[in-house]
């Protein structure tokens, strides 16, 4: 049996966290709930920056720049969407090469130069169509935003989108990498993270669809987007100034590279025979996954050619095999994909809140009294919910779930 390659598993850390100066990390000035705060800024800040451009854009677009309803939806879903898909990008850049940190902070500056460029396009007046009049609306002769007046708003757009993307994929885990999951006190403290973590979310979604979008509407668009623009600024610099206090972790080698090099090793080895004992496939002996029967035809992955000189066995086979820990993990992931599809429809659904449900609210009573809230905060009830249900989730039901599991996650 050829010895266990020390390359990287699936979501396996191989070295130990160390500081900015690349040296061993000193537990009692790293790291621990002062690092992840700083961090859990920048995740707010994002909410902020995105939701702050999102959950009102589609009033903008039919209401000032006079586009189709239709047409206005497919931009802000196209925008979020686009975000989300550049999340995948993010984390494999810091996966591969530059590490969380160094992409998060590249990416806060992306999205600090996007919701400025959004913010100037906005406020200038030769960045919109003629103003239309009741009459002129009725009777649909609104002059649309003109080609180069959706070009600038499009791009300013795509590149909030590429560092919110990139913001999105490396918060959490660079939060999750102040905390040693081998300490019992600070798994515990790893557990609340990521409920602080989603807490942060919907706090800055919560103050992004009232008081931005009540700005956006009364005072301006502008100050709005500013007002986003300067939060990710100030984000940035406190992720910055937090740099001594933070424990980083080398790149190690991007997930998706090893789920594809699996995949593609066992369409090559397609033609090799199963060997006759799983104990002769590369790496059964070091695998830190138990072994399973299902999907066997990734396990070709993992079969060694027999035609390997017993000169060169090692070096062939590390570039032709992979391990059984990476075949079993790459089940793992192929296992999930049913659940994962389940969240297609939900996000279907959601993202008719910042479109459609939008555009019905302008003709809808908002008055509340003397107060007419603005169409774009309807999802205010949404974020309520999360921060009710989260904060539930922490003091009750993880401590109750503690005492029945005995486990620090519940």
């Amino acid at each position: 049996m050829v010895s266990h390659h020390p390359s990287m598993e699936l979501g396996k850390a191989v070295d130990a966290a160390v500081d900015f100066r690349g040296n061993p990390v000193d537990k009692s000035r790293s790291g621990g709930w002062l690092a992840a705060g700083l961090i859990l800024g920048t995740e707010l800040a994002e909410r902020v920056c995105v939701m702050g451009i999102s959950m009102n854009l589609v009033t903008y677009l039919v209401g000032d720049l006079h586009l189709s309803t239709s047409k206005s939806a497919n931009i802000v879903t196209n925008f979020m969407g686009t975000l989300n898909l550049l999340a995948l990008l993010g984390g494999f850049l810091a996966d591969a090469k530059l590490g969380r940190y160094l992409t998060a902070v590249l990416s806060a500056a992306t999205a600090v130069l996007g919701t400025s460029l959004l913010t100037i396009a906005t406020s200038l007046r030769s960045m919109r169509p003629p103003e239309c009049n009741g009459l002129q609306k009725q009777l649909h002769e609104c002059v649309a935003a003109s080609g180069g007046q959706q070009g600038i708003l499009l791009a300013a757009l795509y590149i909030v989108a590429l560092g919110g993307g990139g913001v999105k994929a490396n918060v959490s885990g660079f939060g999750s990498d102040q905390f040693d999951p081998n300490e019992p006190r600070e798994a515990r403290a790893m557990a609340f993270f990521f409920n602080r973590f989603y807490f942060c979310i919907s706090l800055g979604s919560l103050f992004s669809v009232t008081v931005l979008v009540y700005l956006q509407d009364n005072v301006g668009r502008g100050w709005g987007y500013g007002i986003s623009a300067a939060t990710m600024t100030t984000a940035m610099v406190v992720l910055l100034a937090g740099t001594p206090k933070y424990r980083f972790r080398r790149p190690q080698g991007s997930p998706i590279t090893a789920v594809w090099l699996v995949l593609w090793r066992a369409w090559r080895n397609r033609g090799l025979a199963y060997p006759e004992r799983i104990e002769e496939l590369y790496g059964y002996d070091s695998a830190t996954v138990p072994h399973t029967s299902r999907l066997r035809f990734l396990e070709k992955a993992a079969t060694m050619d027999s035609q390997a000189t017993s000169a060169s066995e090692g070096a062939y086979v590390r570039s032709t095999a992979s391990t059984v820990t990476q075949v079993e993990e790459v089940k793992m992931v192929i296992k999930l994909l049913p659940i994962w599809t389940t969240c297609i429809l939900f996000w279907t659904v959601y993202s008719q809140m910042t479109t459609f449900s939008v555009e019905q609210a302008t003709y809808m009573n908002r008055s509340i009294g003397s107060l007419q809230y603005p169409a774009g905060s309807l999802s205010l009830f949404l974020f309520i919910t999360i921060l009710l249900v989260t904060s539930l989730n922490e003091k009750l039901l993880v401590p109750l779930a503690r005492r029945i599991t005995h486990r620090p996650e519940g």
